[in-house]
């Protein structure tokens, strides 16, 4: 039977490749998430940014507090709290917000924009965390990934022109959520990807429920049930669901390489804007998503360099010494 840690065989090192498991973990994180924009757009035509932010985070929190409390998880320890707040922080209450106002006034194709940013936000925010060190080719390859997705995004939205209050927010939002993609991938490591997302929408939880008390007082939610579908997806699915196949495929890792399967995302949320918004869906849009999709599966192929092999059997001066007859 083979696995992936080194055996030796007849006095040789055996490598055997890692499986992909971590990248198939991560491609079905952002098949979930790919929905994230279109439903929020869909939402915040008939409930306030401010709900559909906090309100998706206290649907999650429920349903993580449920998973806990029927698995008997134990509490996290020490540092981990602290840990848990700034993936909090980035996942939980900065993407949600800063998207959900950003999309009040700039259309589902060009909040793919902020999608198309993330993969190489997590990869930097991944370095600098995890002390991640990929070869410069990544980095190459990265940033004409990166490039494509941005460029195939701005067309679809007729350019960028001068930076509008939405762009400054979905910037904000990418680098809140490379810095909790990446701390909690981490983090996964130690708690378990699930109970990593749960713990931090538990410890997001009371401030979440305060904004959405405000909300409610505000503006009282009113939606269509279309609406209301778009709602749950986002808390059960983009705050809960999909972070479990996501953070375990960042603990997997690499996290600098797994994050890149992001770059398919902008292309699965701008053809979900078309085929649910109505938003236009041109040969620019496929040629474009096409080479986002040829960067990105290049770009997780580049693996980080592997250290030195050790030998497994190294000779001492005992064993240097011939036999006696």
């Amino acid at each position: 039977m083979r696995d992936n840690s080194s055996a030796t065989q007849s006095g040789r090192i055996v490598l055997s490749p890692s499986p992909p498991t971590g990248l198939w973990l991560g491609l079905i994180g952002v098949a979930a998430f790919s929905f994230t924009v279109p439903f929020t757009k869909v939402a915040v035509a008939g409930l306030s940014p401010l709900y559909i932010g906090s309100g998706r985070a206290v649907v999650a929190a429920l349903l993580a507090a449920f998973a806990l409390a029927l698995t008997r998880q134990r509490l996290p320890r020490g540092a981990q709290w602290a840990r848990l707040a700034v993936v909090a922080a980035g996942v939980v209450v900065g993407f949600p917000l800063l998207t959900s106002f950003a999309l009040t006034s700039t259309p589902a194709s060009h909040g793919a924009v902020v999608i198309a940013l993330l993969p190489a936000a997590t990869a930097t925010a991944a370095v600098l965390r995890g002390r991640e060190r990929p070869p410069l080719a990544f980095w190459l390859i990265t940033a004409v990934g990166v490039l494509a997705a941005v460029a195939f995004a701005a067309m679809q939205s007729g350019g960028f022109g001068q930076l509008h209050w939405a762009d400054v927010l979905l910037l904000g939002a990418v680098v809140a959520a490379a810095v909790g993609y990446a701390e909690g991938g981490l983090l996964a490591r130690e708690l378990g990807a699930w109970q990593t997302v749960s713990w931090a929408l538990v410890l997001a939880s009371p401030l979440m429920v305060a904004l959405t008390a405000v909300s409610v007082s505000l503006q009282p939610p009113s939606a269509t049930p279309v609406q209301w579908a778009a709602f749950a997806y986002l808390g059960v699915v983009s705050m809960f669901l999909g972070f479990f196949a996501w953070y375990r495929g960042l603990a997997i890792g690499p996290i600098a390489q797994v994050s890149q399967v992001q770059l398919i995302q902008p292309v699965l949320t701008i053809c979900w804007a078309g085929l649910l918004l109505g938003e236009t869906l041109t040969w620019a849009t496929m040629v474009g998503g096409l080479a986002v999709i040829l960067c990105a599966g290049a770009a997780v192929r580049v693996r980080l360099k592997p250290p030195a092999a050790q030998p497994a059997f190294l000779p001492t001066p005992r064993t240097l010494q011939p036999a006696k007859d």
